[in-house]
C-alpha cells in the first residue's frame, strides 16, 4: 500500500521522504491519539457505518492527524479525495475544484473535497461553498488551527459537523515513535530520561514527534546514547519541566492552585510562568483557574469567575503568545481577591443530603396546579408570591416535611459574602417574626 502511495505521489523510489510521511497510517486504524473519532465508537467510524459522512470541520492543533483522517475517509467512502490549500487557492481554482466535482457526479461518484486552513478563506470566498455542500456536489471536510466560531461563516458551520481532534497524550506519541524504530529498523540513541524529554518536546504534535526523532538519528555518532541534557543540545529545544511519572505536571498545578488560595500573587505568577514555559496548554490552564473560581472564591468576588471565563475566550481568541497575558490577568486577580469555599462546602453538603434522603416531594405549597384535578389535590394552595409581601419576603417553609430546614450554605466574613450573610440574617430573623 505504502508503494502505491509513493508512486501515486510521483517519487522515484529512491527519492527522500520525510519519516512522518513515510509513517503516514494507511487507514483509520492505524490513526493514534484520536480513538473518540476513529476509535471502535469513535465519531467518524458511526458515521461512516451509517454511510452517511456529510460535511465535517475538522479542528485542532497541528500535526494531529487532520489530513491524513481526511485522506482515509475519501478511500473508506470511495468518494474522490481532492486536496486544496487555502492559502494558495483562489476563486477562480475553487470554481474549477467544483466544475470537476460537478463532472464526477454526473458519472455517479461524488467528490470529497479537503481544504486545509480553511479558516485562511474570507467571507465571501467561504460563501462560495454553500451551494455545492446543499446540492451534494462536494462533500467539505474542511481543517483548521483556528476556532471555528470565530473564524468560519455561520453558514458554513450550519451546514457541517466540527469535529475535535486532541493533542496527542504522551502515551500516543510514544507509540508514534516505537512504531517508526520499528520502520527504521533500529532504536533512538536515548537513555530513559531523553526519551521521555522527547516525548515532551513533541507537545502533541505528532509530526514534531517524528522530525525531532530524524534529527536525532541524523546527529548521532556510531555507538552515542544522549541523556536529556544531550538531547536538548541536539535538537536546540529545552527539556520539558514535567518529569516521567507527570509529577511535575501535577506538582506545579498544585502549586499554582494553592499560591492563589495562599492569596501570593506573584507566586501564582512564577508556576503559571513555570507550566506555560515547559509547554503546558494554556486551556488546561484557564480551566483549572475556573474552577479556582468556584472552589476557593465563590461569592466572596462574584466577578471571579466572569474574569476567568473571559480569560479562557480571550486565548481562544488571541491565541499564544498575546492570549497567555489573559491568564495571567486572571491569575493574580484570583490570587489578590478574597478568599471563601462556602459554596463549594454547601454544594457537597447539599448532594450529600439528597443522596441520603431519596426523592421526597416538595411540599404541595410551591407545585404549580395546571390541572382542575391538581388544584382539587390543593397544589398551589396557600402559596404565597414574594414580590406582594412586605420586603418581598413571605418566609414560607419550602422544604420537604419528612426533611425539614436545612443550613448547607454558611457565607464568610470577607468580601461579597459578608453582605450575603447579612441579608440571610435579615431574612432569618423575619422567617422567626413571621413564624414560619
Amino acid at each position: 500500500m505504502m508503494s502505491n502511495l509513493f508512486e501515486a505521489a510521483g517519487l522515484e523510489k529512491g527519492a527522500p521522504r520525510p519519516l512522518a510521511d513515510r509513517l503516514r497510517p494507511t487507514m483509520l486504524g492505524e490513526v493514534v491519539g484520536q480513538d473518540h473519532l476513529v476509535g471502535a465508537d469513535g465519531a467518524l467510524t458511526r458515521l461512516i457505518e451509517s454511510g452517511s459522512l456529510g460535511s465535517l470541520i475538522f479542528w485542532g492543533p497541528p500535526g494531529t492527524g487532520k489530513t491524513t483522517v481526511a485522506r482515509l475517509l475519501a478511500h473508506e467512502t470511495t468518494l474522490h479525495f481532492e486536496p486544496i490549500s487555502a492559502i494558495f487557492t483562489g476563486v477562480a481554482d475553487l470554481k474549477k475544484v467544483f466544475e470537476a466535482a460537478r463532472g464526477r457526479r454526473s458519472t455517479g461518484r461524488g467528490t470529497l473535497l479537503f481544504v486545509d486552513e480553511i479558516h485562511r478563506f474570507n467571507r465571501s470566498q467561504q460563501d462560495a461553498f454553500l451551494p455545492v455542500m446543499e446540492d451534494g456536489t462536494i462533500t467539505l471536510v474542511g481543517a483548521t488551527t483556528e476556532n471555528p466560531s470565530f473564524e468560519l461563516n455561520a453558514a458554513l458551520l450550519s451546514r457541517a459537523r466540527v469535529l475535535t481532534f486532541r493533542s496527542l497524550d504522551e502515551d500516543a506519541v510514544a507509540r508514534l515513535l516505537a512504531h517508526a524504530e520499528e520502520v527504521e529498523g533500529r532504536k533512538l540513541p536515548l537513555d530513559e530520561d531523553a526519551r521521555v524529554a522527547l516525548v515532551g518536546m513533541a507537545d502533541g504534535d505528532g509530526r514534531a514527534a517524528l522530525t525531532l526523532a530524524e534529527e536525532i538519528w541524523r546527529a548521532a555518532k556510531p555507538g552515542e546514547n544522549f541523556d536529556a541534557v544531550g538531547l536538548s543540545r541536539i535538537v536546540q529545544r529545552r527539556a520539558p519541566i514535567y518529569d516521567k511519572g507527570q509529577d511535575g505536571h501535577y506538582n506545579l498545578i498544585s502549586a499554582l492552585h494553592k499560591t492563589v488560595r495562599g492569596s501570593d500573587p506573584d507566586a501564582a505568577l512564577y508556576y503559571l510562568a513555570r507550566m506555560l514555559d515547559a509547554g503546558e496548554n494554556p486551556l488546561y490552564i484557564g480551566r483549572r483557574l475556573v474552577r479556582m473560581a468556584v472552589e476557593d472564591i465563590g461569592l466572596a468576588d462574584p466577578q471571579a469567575l466572569v474574569i476567568c471565563n473571559a480569560a479562557k475566550d480571550a486565548y481562544d481568541y488571541l491565541g499564544s503568545p498575546e492570549g497567555e497575558l489573559a491568564l495571567a490577568q486572571a491569575t493574580v486577580y484570583l490570587a489578590t481577591a478574597p478568599k471563601s469555599n462556602a459554596v463549594y462546602k454547601a454544594y457537597k453538603a447539599a448532594l450529600r443530603t439528597a443522596k441520603e434522603h431519596g426523592s421526597l416531594t416538595p411540599p404541595k405549597t410551591i407545585l404549580n396546579a395546571p390541572t382542575k384535578l391538581m388544584k382539587q389535590e390543593e397544589y398551589g394552595a396557600g402559596y404565597r408570591y414574594d414580590h406582594d409581601e412586605p420586603d418581598a419576603f413571605s418566609g414560607q417553609d419550602y422544604w420537604p416535611d419528612k426533611l425539614g430546614r436545612q443550613q448547607f450554605y454558611e457565607p464568610v466574613e470577607r468580601g461579597f459574602e459578608r453582605e450575603v450573610g447579612k441579608r440571610m440574617e435579615w431574612w432569618r430573623k423575619l422567617r422567626g417574626e413571621r413564624g414560619e
